[in-house]
């Protein structure tokens, strides 16, 4: 019954194609001629995107920009081909499950991408019908030829048939049997991940499909305004608006955040509010004795190394405001950056003022151990906790990425610990809230030494509730309208 209902054609829930431009997938207008298949930019852009992502792994994020650029998109043009290109990527997990329905053939990759694009536009944009079918369908005549668009054609017609709700509940196996794979359906994510981050959530199933509709959710770009360079008022100036957590943090509502002055200079920056909270926590935990030589291990590509700069040299100018930290660091320190990638490394050289700068490997250190005060450890781990800003990590990755990347983890911790004199304090932070990641690796280190305590990371994030029982700080994007940054603060025993 299910099928039956899949290949009724017309669009009795969607509204119908009379009369709509491109519905007839090619075929000759009432005057003989074949109706010659529209452009659409916004779209190829998007479509040229998808395709990059599936042929040669490129990073949505690092391309899109230049797409637009070279297209010449903007304003609206620009929004769209983003919004087709995001949306389509974190989606396409359910959209494939409902195309694999309505056809009778496995389509080609090509053909795959596009018909991803046009079940995005009908089921979860607020495009036409007869729009979303009809541009997707051009698309494919131009790109790919016309009996794939005969067959895109098909298919989409039958995929405006029904809602999205209403073919999740044909695709998506049971909640009451298969809890995991309903929700890896509804919500568009790999089964392994929705398993792990159920477990990060403690089985909880509510809270694991919020956590899993945020990550499907535009997140706002957000704003670091470094102290002593830039200031949260001047970021609102230019159309910010204050942050919820961070003192030196600022939503920025819509617009290029590049066009912002500051923003250009370097004086301030994109950075996600949890990457923010995590490096301020660090220099918020007193040490006794000198405290002027800090170490941020892999600091590319330079997000917390530009926070921690700017603190080391002009101090924490917004600490004690507001009740925001007992302790407020008043400058003076110098930071050494290291990352083991030549570019990445490069990237912080241009993003700091004051750190001085090197390519290493923080696996074979070149410093002596014992040498900071303060030590940033941002490890390499699976992106899973910004999920929101890379929509296609999620099919990037899989199982056997955590294992490999646990015995790296485990040996930069063990590095970022010898670095530390006795006293000095440690971050461990990783963007992915997997507990194999987490607090499995802070714990399996912590087993095999006796030099080292962990202190209660939440007392260092004042006013911030929802941060988990601790000692380490999580935290989410359903909670926090955040990142699923995960915090671990370490001390080293005098």
């Amino acid at each position: 019954m299910a099928e039956r209902g899949a290949s009724s054609g017309g669009g009795s829930r969607r509204g119908g194609f009379s009369g709509g431009r491109g519905s007839s997938g090619g075929r000759p207008s009432p005057g003989g001629r074949a109706r010659k298949p529209a452009r659409d930019e916004a779209r190829n852009a998007a479509y040229d995107l998808l395709r990059a992502v599936d042929e040669r792994d490129a990073y949505a994020n690092l391309l899109m920009p230049r797409l637009l650029r070279e297209r010449g998109l903007k304003g609206r043009d620009a929004a769209l081909a983003t919004e087709l290109a995001y949306g389509t990527l974190r989606g396409l997990g359910g959209y494939d499950a409902i195309i694999a329905m309505c056809g009778d053939r496995e389509p080609d990759p090509a053909v795959l991408d596009a018909l991803r694009l046009g079940a995005h536009q009908l089921l979860k944009m607020r495009v036409p019908p007869h729009a979303a079918v009809g541009t997707t369908v051009d698309l494919v005549r131009l790109r790919i030829g016309t009996g794939a668009s005969r067959f895109a054609n098909a298919v989409l017609r039958k995929i405006a048939s029904r809602t999205l709700d209403e073919w999740i509940a044909i695709v998506a196996p049971p909640a009451g049997s298969d809890l995991v794979g309903h929700l890896a359906i509804a919500h568009s994510h790999p089964r392994w991940i929705v398993s792990a981050f159920r477990d990060a959530l403690g089985r909880d199933a509510e809270e694991t499909a919020d956590l899993l509709a945020a990550d499907n959710a535009r997140p706002v770009v957000t704003l670091v305004a470094r102290p002593g360079r830039s200031s949260v008022e001047e970021l609102e100036e230019a159309g910010a608006e204050p942050g919820r957590y961070s003192p030196y943090a600022a939503y920025l509502p819509e617009g290029d955040p590049g066009q912002i002055l500051a923003v250009a200079e370097t004086r301030a920056a994109v950075q996600d509010e949890a990457s923010q909270l995590v490096a301020l926590a660090l220099t918020r935990v007193p040490v006794d004795g000198p405290d002027d030589r800090w170490l941020d291990m892999c600091a590319g590509p330079g997000g917390k190394a530009g926070l921690l700069d700017a603190i080391a040299t002009h101090g924490d100018l917004a600490a004690g405001k507001s009740g925001e930290a007992a302790f407020a660091f008043a400058g003076g320190a110098r930071m050494l950056a290291a990352d083991v990638q030549y570019h990445r490394a490069r990237l912080v050289w241009q993003t700091t003022r004051q750190a001085a700068v090197i390519t290493a490997d923080g696996t074979e250190p070149a410093w002596r151990p014992g040498s900071f005060d303060r030590v940033m450890l941002d490890a390499p781990c699976t992106g899973l906790g910004a999920l929101r800003r890379r929509p296609e990590a999620r099919w990037r990755r899989d199982p056997a990425s955590v294992a490999e990347l646990g015995a790296l983890q485990r040996h930069l911790l063990g590095t970022a610990l010898d670095s530390l004199r006795p006293g000095g304090v440690a971050a461990y932070v990783t963007c992915s809230p997997h507990l194999a990641e987490t607090q499995v690796v802070v714990a399996d280190v912590l087993r095999r030494r006796d030099d080292v305590e962990q202190l209660d990371a939440r007392a260092f994030l004042p006013g911030i509730d929802g941060l988990g029982e601790g000692p380490h700080a999580q935290f989410w994007p359903h909670r926090h309208g955040t990142d699923a940054m995960f915090l671990a603060l370490l001390r080293r025993r005098a």
